[in-house]
């Protein structure tokens, strides 16, 4: 097993290293797209605006190496936070910008109730949709660690696998075939959060056909 995390300037690559060495794997950090080619499993972590993000991910041709290893050669993807919108078709965080189209959909800014407040920072629950990789051995309603103020609406319903209970109900993670997103940050949501990434290298492409 390879992983390799994405190192595109917009990412605490610390805190998602240490919890991959948790989960007994050595990442590779990696800035070069060519790495891609030797990974069993890619993380695209995130902090920052999609615009920001989306500009840095083009100008080192992340973009069109993530489409080949996702759709070619079925590369496991797993996207952190701004990793997960980033998988949407478009953005407005920063500016209006095309995202990686890897699942069909937008990311909008939360809108808050009365009561509520953004950027959603803490622990929050999330509620499970349907059976899914992710989520396996984890009981309903765990809580995870959230710092967003935008959150991914995909066209397909299908791949929603939990929503939270935060300005109304938001996704807080998909999946699509080989392709996950989660909005929280499991690299900083402890015991729990560690299960998920375990569940997310654990899963091969080939073997959960």
């Amino acid at each position: 097993m390879q992983v390799v995390v994405i190192d595109y300037g917009m990412s605490n690559l610390g805190s998602i290293t240490r919890a991959l060495e948790e989960c007994r794997t050595s990442p590779i950090v990696s800035s070069k797209p060519a790495d891609l080619q030797q990974a069993s499993h890619v993380i695209l972590p995130g902090v920052g605006s999609f615009y920001e993000g989306m500009k840095h991910l083009r100008s080192l041709d992340f973009d069109k190496a993530l489409n080949k290893i996702v759709y070619e050669d079925k590369v496991p993807l797993l996207g952190v936070c701004l990793g997960m919108q980033l998988l949407a078709d478009d953005g407005i965080e920063g500016g209006k910008i095309k995202g990686l189209g890897l699942i069909e959909g937008t990311t909008i800014k939360l809108i808050p109730k009365p009561h509520e407040k953004i950027p959603h920072i803490g622990w929050n629950e999330v509620h499970i949709q349907q059976k899914n990789t992710l989520f396996k051995k984890i009981p309903e309603k765990t809580d995870y660690y959230f710092v967003h103020s935008y959150h991914f609406v995909p066209k397909d319903k299908s791949v929603i696998t939990t929503t939270t209970p935060y300005c109304g109900k938001f996704v807080s993670s998909i999946q699509k075939d080989n392709i996950f997103g989660v909005q929280f940050h499991p690299e900083k949501s402890q015991f729990w959060g560690f299960q998920l990434l375990k569940n997310f290298l654990q899963f091969s492409t080939y073997f959960n056909a």
